[in-house]
This record gives structure tokens, sequence and C-alpha cells, in this order.
């Protein structure tokens, strides 16, 4: 320490030798030196004799005095002022001076002082910048030392003044002065605040703050004479000694009192050139800009450093709050846009640290300067507009920002929608009004995406978003004062800032109906609740007073109404303002403001008493009663006409205004002072009697700042979002159309692959948000949008395939849009559409390969490995890429031959470029990575209703099958979407239920449409039988709709039919072999066996069609009641048709026999259960009737063997036993066999031998079949009423037997055979009873009719049977009894 103090003495003491007043002599009368020479080497000699030891317990004053006194001195000149600086400045720079040394305060207070009113004589320019520089080196220090704690308010803020004087002298030396001075200026202003951290907010709240308008630092240029340099000026001091000196607060350590007064000075600054001179001879620099921005980057400074504190310290705290951030405000309008950036940044700080405490403040500074910069109607320039872009960008990276401004602004009934005004500034910027893009487009691009990023990152984490419900309002309630209990409940803060949301929304309806119509708009609000069902005044007023977007001339006229509730209501209306400590001219500024002041004077007294009543009942001091403020206002409403008014020529003058209004205040004159300050303040500002209308970006007047802060008070909390998502999705549905039409806009008109790729970035955003909120309509617009920019963007191009390869625009979109189709799917319903537009547009093109959709093999399932691997498969290779020019199709050979030559020259012609196989190359990796095969083979996992609409959707693209036939390209496409279509399908077959109507009407529209055999219809049958194919096995419900859909084949044009029937025929028996167990019902074996039996007679299908028909027979394997009827008439037509072969139709005969043993079981197994066995007996026997009816027709048949075959079959089926036969059905298969006989007779007496061979074999079958039959039923028909009828009909048919003639003549052969059968027959009736002279019954005739008959056939037979004279003697001898069974299976039986 001693060698520090010797070495800077003896430094001084050198270059003040090199003067010559310094170097030598003696001075004057007995002293030998100078005093300051005299104190430095005093000091020198002190500094020997102090103990190294005890070095703390020396006063600093001690040696810091010899240099202070040189600085303060007159005489010493630049140098040595300079080096007395020196000295001071390493002394502070090496903590000599202790924070505990004795009287540290006084020491640091004279050290401030001394160099604060620094003298010195200027020799040259250089000297003198060297000593400034040196004077704001030790300034510097004072603030950055250890003991700076010790300085008082009043010396921090000396230290400031001069630092910025220094800043305005410089002004007029060199540039490193200007740099070093404000340089210098920052470092102080960072040092004083960076102290904040230390003050105890406690002890701050003690201190007053000095400190007001008029008591702050003063800009005033610097005292400069001629031959000397001043740094002492009382005017530029702190606050003046007039005020702040004598201020206790600004005496105490240094503290919160000198921050506020810094910041007052700095913000005096920004609006330096309105009440201070420029000095003509600064530098070029433009002071309007300079001055403003250097102390904007004061602020800025002191902001950075101190703003986590501000919130603290109340006092600090309310200036940053009013004054500050006024202030930022008016500057913030400034021309320039560096000045706008400026503010901005501070803004920033002070939303990133304070944003609690500056809830209305920062509503303001976006809707009065953001908003206003940024659109040019305001008059904004370009650059201004990109700084307020550049701004709201800033902000919005800020991931809690624009939640808050949505949760804190637009969820408040009093305040603007900060939020939705934004992203319209943002979506609006990215339209260009020029060709090209700007980079105001961009940088709108950049705010929405970095929104969207912070909604994700939000929900990222979240659970499924699950929708508030906002519950009604049921009743009027004061919701004006409504807050929420709980903000650190998330539910609850939900619920509360939905329901402001919602009352927001419906008072601006009420706001329109008001403007649209007063009453209306009233009823309206009393309706939803907003309003009371009796109209309040203080109700209607808080809705006049609050709420934004009223109409402010209904509003004024409403106000100056004269019926009472009216005037009710205009005093609640003036009790919501409050005028404290506002002078009268800007009182009446604040309350004309918010409405337009009526025409009449009646309205005009109504309205100033209303005024005038609340502003004295606040401001009582300065007037005696309510009357004077009332002529006053009347007084300022008429100066303002007149200053204003260019109408009026002659102006009022100050003294005119003044003795307008003497003895007003009671008989009292006003203070004069007072009225001066109203009359320039009007002449300066007009009270705007026609208010801007709505919520616009209006100006920040001073009166409206003033009720800004008033509402401040009052207003509710600002909450922080905390990453809460739960409002994410009412912010996300108001800015996604607009962010959808913004990123479109530019994606369509950018170029730069990274501009592209932030753009896709931002499409998929939109996507993922909107299928988290369920947005369905969000996501359908997207899909929509985002078509329009694949290879849907140009439909003119000769080659599309190679264009789409070269764009990389409609590359990219193409992929973001299949992205989006598969994994957010589940959202898309109209925007199907779009996607299968875009589809078709590239199997158009050749870019789906042709096979796309091959047929998969029979007895696979549709999987999602099948066709997604045929769509992304690889494309061909670029060497294999067929030219792009080919020729259109052609039909007949030499069409084809003509097309092959061309396809010859056109390959050695138009061979592709290098760079169209790239195209191309790049089009086909596109395909691939949209894997668009997923989208249907995945199409399971699909919401119900997006599958629907993307069925639907096919079925539109698929076009009208009468149109369709119009062109090759068309029917191409029809039978693409098709196939799509029953991919769809088969891949839904679980809730194929959903789509089968849209299908099967589709399938029936092609059907009914197609008159001629065509890639389509052969799609549709195919399609359709593949589709029954494969959901048979797994929908039991809908079997009955899918089996009778294949009624639509039999429905064909015969050509179409022709065309295809061998293969519907294997799909059908392939059918049948798969799925006979699952085919229950009637109606479904109809429509099979339907299709069966009209391939009978087809050369190519009969054959397999049989199969199928043996494959349901055989042994009854799956024959049941609801097939029994249908197989044997279908048997009966493959035994009819002569396409095959005798050996079928006897095995399609046998088939229907066999069929007899499944009645047999049937009946047996009915037997056994319970319940309704009679009906179901009755089933079989009319089963039974139906396959014996069915034989009968085929015991006509022309072929002998079948027809004889069929006889025997018959035979075999009418005596069956296990089946319980009832006498109705009996009776009429006596009428199916009488019925053939009389066919059989009438082909034996009529048909050519030729074409019916050995008929008399065929009726000797019959014959022994009518006898068989009658003996098998006997037992069950004698007892009947109506035997005996059925007996003489046996017996006529037996006498026309005996008639017939075969060939020309009677054959013996059938006579014998007749006589027999009846003999036998005769024995049987005898024996049991049934043919007797007399019966039991006691009538006789069936005796007699039976022998009247008999003797017309066989005379000789009545002795036979009855040998003796009474008939009834025939029965003695049990010899005579017959073996009834034994004739019935046709053994002879003789008769001794």
């Amino acid at each position: 320490m001693a060698c520090v103090l010797t070495s800077e003495v003896a430094t001084v003491l050198a270059i003040m030798r090199r003067n010559v007043r310094w170097s030598g002599g003696r001075y004057a009368g007995d002293e030998l030196d100078h005093p300051l020479i005299a104190g430095l080497k005093s000091l020198r000699r002190a500094v020997a004799t102090w103990d190294p030891s005890r070095w703390g317990d020396v006063e600093p004053l001690l040696y810091l005095r010899p240099f202070l006194d040189l600085v303060r001195s007159d005489e010493a000149g630049a140098p040595t002022t300079g080096a007395a600086l020196s000295s001071l400045h390493k002394i502070l720079s090496l903590d000599l001076v202790g924070p505990d040394a004795p009287n540290v305060a006084e020491a640091m207070a004279a050290v401030v002082e001394a160099v604060t009113g620094c003298r010195f004589e200027v020799t040259d320019l250089a000297s003198e910048e060297a000593v400034l520089a040196r004077v704001l080196q030790v300034l510097l220090a004072c603030v950055r030392a250890r003991a700076a704690p010790a300085l008082s308010n009043r010396h921090v803020c000396d230290i400031v003044s001069t630092c910025f004087r220094v800043v305005q002298q410089a002004g007029t030396k060199g540039e490193l002065l200007q740099r070093i001075s404000r340089q210098t200026m920052h470092e102080v202003v960072r040092c004083v605040f960076a102290r904040l951290p230390d003050i105890d907010a406690t002890a701050a709240e003690d201190q007053q703050i000095a400190g007001s308008k008029h008591q702050g630092f003063s800009a005033s240029k610097m005292g400069n004479g001629n031959d000397s340099v001043c740094l002492s000026s009382s005017k530029d001091e702190v606050g003046g000694k007039s005020g702040v000196v004598q201020d206790k607060a600004m005496m105490d350590l240094f503290g919160v009192p000198c921050m506020v007064e810094i910041l007052q000075f700095l913000c005096s600054l920004l609006n330096i050139t309105e009440g201070n001179e420029v000095n003509p001879g600064m530098n070029a620099v433009d002071f309007d800009e300079d001055m403003p921005l250097f102390a904007l980057g004061l602020i800025n400074s002191a902001i950075e450093i101190s703003s986590s504190y501000i919130h603290r310290h109340p006092k600090l705290l309310a200036f940053v709050q009013d004054e500050l951030f006024h202030n930022l405000m008016q500057t913030g309008l400034s021309i320039s846009p560096l000045i706008l950036s400026t503010v901005s940044s501070i803004i920033f700080t002070l939303f990133y640290h304070l944003r609690q405490e500056l809830k209305l403040q920062i509503e303001a500074f976006f809707a009065c300067v953001i908003l206003r910069q940024s659109q040019s109607r305001y008059g904004a320039t370009y650059q201004q507009q990109e700084v307020a872009l550049e701004t709201i960008v800033e902000f919005c990276r800020q991931k809690e920002f624009m939640a808050e401004m949505y949760m804190n602004m637009d969820c408040d009934l009093q305040c603007s929608n900060v939020f939705e005004d934004l992203v319209n500034i943002l979506s609006k910027s990215a339209f260009s009004v020029e060709v090209t893009l700007s980079p105001l487009n961009v940088l709108s691009l950049d705010g929405l995406l970095a929104v969207l990023q912070a909604i994700a990152q939000r929900t990222g984490n979240s659970p499924q978003h699950r929708q508030q419900t906002v519950e009604e309002m049921r009743e009027y309630f004061p919701f004006w004062q409504l807050k929420c209990e709980n903000i650190n409940d998330p539910n609850q803060l939900v619920r509360f800032v939905n329901q402001q949301k919602s009352i927001k929304r419906k008072l601006m309806v009420g706001v329109e109906h008001f403007n649209t119509d007063k009453k209306k708009g009233f009823e309206y609000l009393q309706g939803a609740h907003l309003l009371p069902e009796k109209l309040d005044p203080r109700n209607v007023a808080l809705f006049f007073r609050y709420t934004p977007g009223l109409d402010k001339n209904l509003l004024g006229d409403y106000l100056g109404n004269h019926d009472e509730f009216s005037i009710q209501v205009l005093h609640e209306f003036s009790k919501t303002f409050d005028f404290k400590e506002l002078n009268l001219d800007a009182a009446l500024r604040l309350f004309l403001e918010t409405f337009r002041l009526p025409g009449e004077s009646q309205k005009i007294q109504r309205i100033l008493e209303a005024f005038s009543e609340r502003y004295y009942e606040q401001s009582p001091k300065l007037f005696v009663n309510c009357d004077a403020t009332l002529v006053l206002s009347y007084s300022v409403i008429l100066l303002n006409t007149d200053q204003h008014n260019v109408r009026v020529k002659k102006k009022m003058t100050e003294e005119d205004f003044i003795r307008n209004n003497r003895h007003i205040n009671g008989g009292n004159d006003l203070p004069r002072e007072f009225l001066s300050e109203i009359y320039y303040s009007i002449c300066k500002n007009e009270i705007k009697t026609i208010p801007d209308q709505g919520v616009g970006c209006s100006e920040m007047s001073f009166s409206r700042w003033a009720d800004l802060m008033f509402k401040s008070k009052r207003s509710s909390a600002y909450i922080a979002c905390h990453s809460y998502p739960f409002l994410d999705h009412d912010m996300f549905l108001i800015m996604a159309r607009p962010t959808i039409a913004a990123i479109s806009v530019i994606f369509g008109n950018v170029e730069q692959e990274e501009n592209l790729a932030r753009c896709i970035d931002g499409f998929l955003s939109v996507a993922r948000l909107a299928a988290f909120y369920d947005l369905n309509d969000v996501l359908n617009d997207l899909v929509v949008e985002l078509g329009k920019f694949t290879i849907l963007w140009n439909t003119s191009c000769d080659d599309p395939a190679t264009a789409f390869g070269e764009d990389s625009k409609a590359r990219m979109a193409t992929e973001a849009l299949f992205t989006i189709a598969t994994i957010h799917g589940d959202h898309i319903n109209t925007g199907w559409g779009t996607i299968i537009d875009c589809i078709l547009r590239f199997h158009k093109t050749g870019l789906i390969p042709a096979c796309f959709f091959n047929d998969t093999a029979d007895d696979q399932e549709p999987s999602s490995a099948s066709l997604p691997s045929r769509i992304s498969a690889p494309y061909p290779a670029a060497s294999q890429v067929m030219p792009v020019s080919t020729p259109k199709k052609t039909y007949g050979l030499m069409g084809r031959f003509s097309q092959l030559l061309y396809l010859d020259t056109e390959e050695r012609k138009f061979q592709p470029t290098e760079e169209q196989l790239a195209a191309q190359r790049n089009a086909s990796e596109t395909i691939k990575k949209c894997q668009i095969g997923t989208i249907f083979t995945e199409s399971k996992f699909l919401q119900a209703d997006s599958l629907l609409n993307l069925a639907r959707a096919l079925i539109q693209a698929a076009g009208q099958p009468q149109k369709i036939s119009s062109s090759i390209d068309d029917e191409d496409n029809a039978v693409f979407c098709l196939e799509l279509i029953i991919t769809v399908a088969l891949s839904n077959r679980d809730r194929v239920v959903l789509l089968w109507h849209d299908v099967y009407d589709h399938i029936t529209h092609i059907v009914q449409s197609t008159v001629t055999p065509c890639n389509l219809v052969e799609k549709a049958v195919f399609g359709l039988l593949d589709i029954v194919q494969r959901l048979l096995p797994y929908k039991e419900n809908l079997v009955d709709d899918l089996l009778r859909s294949l009624q639509l084949i039999l429905k064909l044009d015969a050509r179409v039919a022709d065309a295809y029937c061998e293969n519907i025929t294997q799909e059908v028996t392939r059918l049948v072999r798969d799925n006979a167990t699952h085919i229950k019902s009637q109606m479904g074996w109809q429509t099979i066996i339907s299709l069966l039996c009209i391939t009978a007679r087809h050369p190519d299908a009969s054959e397999a069609c049989f199969e199928a028909l043996v494959f349901i027979m055989f042994e009854g394997s799956h024959l049941s009641p609801a097939n029994f009827v249908l197989s044997v008439e279908a048997s009966r037509q493959f035994a009819e048709s002569r396409l095959g072969s005798a050996e079928r139709s006897i095995h399609a005969l046998n088939l229907m026999a066999e069929s007899v043993n499944c009645l047999t079981r049937w009946s047996h197994e009915i037997k056994e259960a319970s319940g309704e066995a009679a009906r179901m007996l009755e089933g079989i026997n009319e089963m039974w009737l139906q396959l014996i009816q069915a034989l009968r027709k085929m015991c006509t048949d022309q072929r002998e063997e079948v027809r004889n075959h069929a006889l025997l079959l018959l035979h075999k089926c009418l005596v069956v036993d296990g089946i319980s036969v009832s006498s109705s059905a009996w009776l009429m298969s006596f009428d199916i066999v009488f019925q053939l006989l009389d066919e059989l007779l009438d082909i034996a007496q009529t048909s050519s031998p030729k074409d019916f061979r050995n008929m008399e074999v065929s009726l000797m079958h019959a014959v022994k079949l009518l006898f068989k039959l009658f003996l098998q039923s006997l037992n069950d028909l004698s007892a009947q009423s109506s035997f005996s009828k059925l007996w003489l009909e046996v017996l006529d048919m037996m006498e026309k037997l005996m008639k017939v003639k075969v060939r020309g003549s009677r054959t013996e052969k059938l006579q014998e055979a007749i006589t027999e059968q009846l003999k036998n027959i005769l024995l049987v009736m005898k024996a049991s009873g049934i043919l007797s002279k007399k019966s039991t019954s006691g009538d006789s005739s069936l005796w007699e009719a039976t022998w009247l008959q008999v003797s017309n056939i066989a005379p000789l037979l009545h002795s036979v049977i009855f040998p003796g004279n009474d008939g009834d003697d025939a029965a003695q001898s049990t010899q005579d009894k017959l073996d009834i069974s034994a004739v019935s299976e046709g053994r002879l039986v003789s008769v001794k």
C-alpha cells in the first residue's frame, strides 16, 4: 500500500514539475512549495510512518485529499489533473479504500464531489479528451469499488449525471472519446443496477423516493468555456440542489431511490428533442434517433441486470409499470426501426421476468405499438413491419407466451383478444403482395410454426384431450367482478377461463346486435343472462364501460337521453372512472374517449353534469362546488372547438380563456397557473370528440394510460401457464385454418428447400394437433389444401410422371399428404376425395405398376403383407423405364400389329434422357415412400366414420357406370377404384356391415349398366364372389345379405354371363366347398343353387357345377331342410340335361334317391325330440312329395336307361320305411303317380318308338310302382272316407293300362302284369276285411263298385278270389290268410 501511494505521489510530482509554474522557487511568503505540492510531499512523508499491519485503520481521506485537491484546483493543467485522476483510479481499482475503513462514506463522497466538480485548464484538444476519459474511469471505479455501497443515492446520481455530461461534450470531440464515454455510462448503469439483488427490500420500502417530474436529470448542454473546463453545473445535477439534495432519501446510502431517478432521467432522454435544444456543434449523427437509442440502450442494460429483482421493490416496480412502460410505448411508435427493435427487446426482458406484474401494459404494448407497426394501413414502413413481426416471432418462440396471452387476454372480459390479433397478423403477413416472397412472409411462417411447436410440446406429455363443457348461464350474476377462487387448481382454473371466454363471445354477439338495434341488443343480452331480466342501471353501465366494439355514436346518444333510466345509467357510467390525480383536461379526455359526444346541447349538458359530479367527488380540493367543475368543463369544450376547428379564424388567446373563467369557483378565481396549463394542454393536444370506433389499434394517449393504470389495480391476476395444455384445444381451433392458409401461400411461392421443409413441418404439425384434438374438419381442410401441391398441381403437362419427378415441391407435398393419410387417417372424412384423386392420377401416369392388385391365391386371407409388397415394390430400374411417349390402345389384329411397329420406331426415336430417367427414379422413390397400399390394407384400424368416407370417396371417384365406358381411361380408373374398394371391404371383414350397403350398390350399378363383357364388370362379378367367399366364415349375421348379393350374377346380361360363365362356376364351386357349413337359410341356398342351375346347360360350366351339387348331396352331408328341395330340383335339372352323359344323369338321379335317407333320419330325430314335432313332420312330408314329384318328371325322360332308372328310384322312394307319411301326403303321392301314368300312356300311344324305346317295360315298372304304392298306403288310407274314391281311381287306371296299345297293339306282358298285381291287391283287401260283401259299416257299395270295375279288367278274378257263393266263406280257413307284407314286396301268392 505504501509503495503504491509513494509511486503515485512521485508520478504526479514529476508531471507537475514539467510545468514552469511548479518547477521551483518560493510560492508565497515563507512557503517554499505550492500548497498542492506541499500536500503531496506531506503525504509521502506520512505514508512512511504508517504501520502496514494497521492500514485498515487509516482514514482514506488522509491519502486521497492531496489528489482530490489537484482535481478540484483551477490552477492545475490538463496533464496534472489527468495524473491525479489516474492515481485516484489506481487507488480505487486496487481496493485500497475498503468498505470497513474509517469514515469511508465521507471519503467516497469526497471523491465523487471532487471528480464531478473537476476543473482544469485546456491546453490542447488531446489532453482535454484524455482528462475526460480519466474522469470517466474514476467514476466507474467508484461504483465498481468494494466501498461503493458507502455512496449515497445523491452521489450515485451525480456520477451518472457527470457521465452523461461527458457524453454530451464528447459529441464535439473525437470518436474515441464518444465511444469511451458511452461505454462507460453503460458500465456505470450496469454496476448501479447490479446492486439491486443486495438491497434489502424492507429497508428500501422505508425510504421515500425523491423526485417528481420536475426533479430529475437535466439533459441540458454542457457548460464549456474558451480556456477551461468545469464538470460542475447545478442544472446538471440530479434533481437540482433545490429538490433532491435536500431530500433525506437521496442522502441515504446507495439504494432504490437513485435507481428510480436514473430510470426517470433515461425516460426523459427518450423525448429529448421536445424540451432541449440540440447543440449545433454536435456530430452528424441524427440526434432524433441517436439520443433515444442511447437512452434505450442504458435502460436495456439496467433492466437486463435487475429485472429479476424489481418485483421485490414496490416503488421501483411502480415506476416500471407506469412511467417507464408508458415512455417505452410512446418511443416504440417512432419511425425508426432501430428504436422499435430496441424497445421491443426491453419489453421482451420485462415480459420474461415481470409479466405477472405487467398484464395490461403488455396488452397495451401489443395493441397500440406492435399491431400498429406491423400493418401498412397505419402508415408503417416495410422496415417497421419487419421489426414488428420479428418481435412477434421472438415472443412466440417463448413456449408459454401464446398460451398465456389467450388465457389472460382473450379470456378476460376487459382485455382485447391479443392471441387472435397476433395470429391474424402472422397469417395475413404470409400473403405476399408481390410476385415473390419477402422476408415478412417467411417471418410469419416462423411465428406460426413456433406457436404450433409450443402447443405440440405441451400436448406431447399430456393425456388424450378431453374437452371440458362450459356450463351455460341460467341466470344473471355480476360476472364483471368474477375471479377464479384458486388459480393453482388446474381444473378450476380451466373451468373459469372457459366460462369467461364463453361470456366474452356472447358479449361480442350482443355488441353486434346492439350496434344494429339497441332494443334487440338488450333482448339478446337478457336472453343470454348477461343482463338481468329487469334492466339495472349499474349493470348496463358496466356493459357500456367495459365491452369493446360498441358503436360510440349510439353509446353517446343513449347516455345523453333525457329519460330517467338513461340518466341513471349515465351517472353509473361516470362512476366507473377514476379521476384521482388527473387534471381536469386529462380526466375529460379520458371520459370522452369512451363515446362520441352528441351534438345536441341538452345531451351535452347532461353528460357534462355527470362528469362534473364524478370529478368533483374525487378532486374536491381545487373546486368549491360541482358547478365550478361544470362551468370549467364547458369552457374546455369550447376552447377545444375554438382551437381545432378550421372554420374558426380568430383563435382564443390564453388571456381570453382566463378571462372567460373568472369568478367561476364560488365567486373566486381559479389559479392562473392551473388555467394556463389547461389552455396549453388543449392547444397542443386536441380532445377528440369523435373517438376511434371499435377495438382497433388506437394510440395510447395520456388519459388512456391513466385509465389503464386505474384498471391494472383492479384487474384479475396474471396467470402463468406453466406448460398447461388445457386451453390449447381452443387456441388451435382459432389458429388452425388461418395457419393452413398462410403455410399454403408460402409453400406455393417459395422455392428454397429449407423453407419448403419448414412448410412441410408446419403441415404435419397441424395434422398432428388436429388429430389429437379430434378436429376432423381442420384435418380435411389441410388434406385438400396440401393436395393442390401434389401431382394434381399440374394437369396440363404432356409427361406428368417426369414433371412430378423433377418437382421437389410436389414430391414433398405428396409424401406429407400420404404420411398424414397413413398416420391420421382416423380423422379424415371428406379429405379422402383429394387423396383418392391423387392416387388415381399416379395410376393414370403409370407411377403405380399395372400389377398393383393381382388376385391372391384362393386359399390365402387378405393381409397387410400381400398388397403393400406390391404397392411399395421398387419401380423398374432406369434402364427399364418405358419411354415417355406411348401409343394409344388399339384393338384388332392389324391394330396391335401397327402398335408393335409404332413402339419399335418410338423406342429408337424417343429414348429418355438421363435427366428424365433421374426424374422417373425420383418419382418412383417418392411413391415407394408414400406406402399408398397401407392406407387400404390397414384400413381396418380406421374409425367407422373415416372408413365409410374412404369407401364413398372411392365409389365417387370410380364414376357412374354408364359413363365409364365412354373412354378407356375412365374404365381403367373405375377398375382400379373397384379393386381398392374390394381391398378395403376384405380388410374390414369384422365390420363389413358398415360398408356393405355402399359397396353392394356400387357393384349393382356396374352389373346392371353393363351389356358387354369388359374388365369392369369382370372385376365387379369376381370381386363380389371373392368378398362373399372370404367373409362368409366370419359374419354369421351377414350371411344372407352376402348370399343375396350373388343374385346380381343372375341378372347379368346374357352376353356377359356367357363370357364369364365357366369362371363364375369355378368360383361358386369353391364357395360351396369352403363355406357349405356356413349357409343356413333357404334364401342363401336358393341363390347358390340357382347359380349352379343356370350353368347346367352351359357346355363349359355344367361339369364343375355338377361336382358342387354332388358335394352338397353326397350321402346328405350338406343337405338340410333349407336346401333339400332346392338340391333335389337342381339334381333333376342336371339329370334332365343332355350336355352330360347318361351316366351323369343316372348319378344325379341316384343323388335324388339317396336324399330320402335324410328325410328318414330327420323323421327319427323329430320323433325323439319334443316340441313342434307335428309341424316338422308336415315339412318332411312336403319335402318327400317334392322328391317324388322331381323323380316323376324324370320318369318320362326320352332316354330309356334314365327313364327306367328313375322309375325304379321312384319306387324305392315311395315305399321307404322310416318316414311318417300322413294320409294327405299318401293321397298326393297317388296324384303324382296317376299323373306319371297318364304321361307314360300318352307317350306310348303318341310318340315315335325311335324317340322313346321300350315303353312297354317302362309301363310295366309304372304298374308295379302303382300297386306297391297302394299296398304301402293301404293300412293308412283304408279308414279314410276318400278310400273308395282312390280305389276306384286305381281300378280305372288299371283299365286304361289294359286297353293301351304300344306300337299299335296291346301287350300281353303288360296285361298279365296288371292282372297279377290286381289279384294280389284283391287278396290283400279280402284278407284285411276291406273288401267284403258286408263291410263293418254295413255299406256294400265298395263291394259292388269293385267287382263292377274288376269285371272290365279281369272277369275271372271274382271266382278266383271268392270261389264260393258267399264271399265271407273265403276267410274261414287260415290257409287263405295272406302275408300282406309279402304281397307288397311283389312275391306271388297262389290261392288253393
